[in-house]
C-alpha cells in the first residue's frame, strides 16, 4: 500500500471517526451486519482487525465477544493512536503498524474483519490478501470484508458515485470535509462485487456471499471449513 494512504490518513486521524456517519449513508445496518454475521464457538476469540484504522470495526465487535483477543493492524500509526485511545483500558489488544499485504503470522484467529480499507488495494492484491486471510485463519474461522465495491458497469459505477456525493453534500459536513472526502476516493482501487466473491472463492472459503448491500456498501462473508 501507498505511502500517500499513509499521509493521507494520518492527516486525518483525529476527525475520521465523526465523519464515519456523514461519509456512510447506510453506517448503523452496515456495521449491525458485520457483527451479526461473525459468529464462532469460542467465547473468547482471536481476533484480526486488517486495516483497522481507529479500531471502530472492532469495538462494535466487542460488544459481542468483550473478552475477546484484539489485534489490529494498520498502515497508520497516526490511526492506531486513536485505536489505543479507545481500548486504553483493555490490556488485550495488540497494535501493529504495518502494511498489512505484508503480514506474516504462525498465529492463527477465529475472526478476521476489515472495514473500508481493502478497496484500496488492486485486483491483483486484493486476491492475494484473501488467499493469505484464509490461510491466518484457524478452521471453522470467518472473515467479514465490509467495504465498497466498483460498480459491475459504468453506468452502474456512475449512479452509485452520483448518489453518494449527493449525501455527503447534504451530510452536514463543511465544504472543506467534503472536498478531502472527494481527494481520499482519487487513492480507491475498487474492484467489482462478483470479481470478490470470485476470488474469496478461489482463496478456498466456503459459504462466500455479500449479505448486505447498499450502492457500493457491501458487506462480504466467507468460513473456513
Amino acid at each position: 500500500m501507498s505511502t500517500l494512504i499513509q499521509e493521507m490518513f494520518n492527516q486525518i486521524s483525529e476527525e475520521y471517526d465523526g465523519q464515519r456517519r456523514n461519509l456512510i449513508p447506510c453506517f448503523e445496518d452496515f456495521y449491525k451486519t458485520l457483527v451479526a454475521i461473525v459468529n464462532v464457538d469460542n467465547n473468547i476469540p482471536k481476533i484480526l482487525d486488517i486495516g483497522a484504522g481507529t479500531g471502530l470495526c472492532s469495538y462494535f465487535l466487542l460488544k459481542k465477544y468483550p473478552d475477546a483477543k484484539l489485534t489490529l493492524i494498520d498502515l497508520s500509526d497516526k490511526m492506531l493512536e486513536m485505536a489505543k485511545k479507545r481500548f486504553a483500558n483493555n490490556s488485550s489488544v495488540q497494535y501493529i503498524a504495518q502494511d498489512y499485504t505484508r503480514y506474516e503470522s504462525s498465529e492463527q484467529y477465529d475472526i478476521i474483519i476489515s472495514a473500508l480499507s481493502i478497496h484500496h488495494l488492486t485486483g491483483n492484491q486484493k486476491e492475494h490478501l484473501y488467499a493469505k486471510v484464509f490461510q491466518l485463519l484457524k478452521p471453522g474461522g470467518v472473515f467479514v470484508n465490509a467495504d465498497q465495491v466498483l460498480g459491475q458497469t459504468e453506468f452502474l459505477d456512475d449512479l452509485y458515485k452520483t448518489d453518494w456525493h449527493v449525501k455527503i453534500e447534504a451530510s452536514g459536513l463543511s465544504s472543506e470535509e467534503v472536498e478531502a472526502a472527494f481527494e481520499r476516493i482519487k487513492l480507491d482501487k475498487m474492484s467489482t462485487l462478483s470479481d470478490q466473491l470470485t476470488w474469496l472463492g478461489q482463496a478456498g472459503f466456503s459459504d462466500v456471499d455479500c449479505v448486505y448491500k447498499y450502492f457500493n456498501f457491501v458487506v462480504l462473508f466467507g468460513r473456513k471449513l
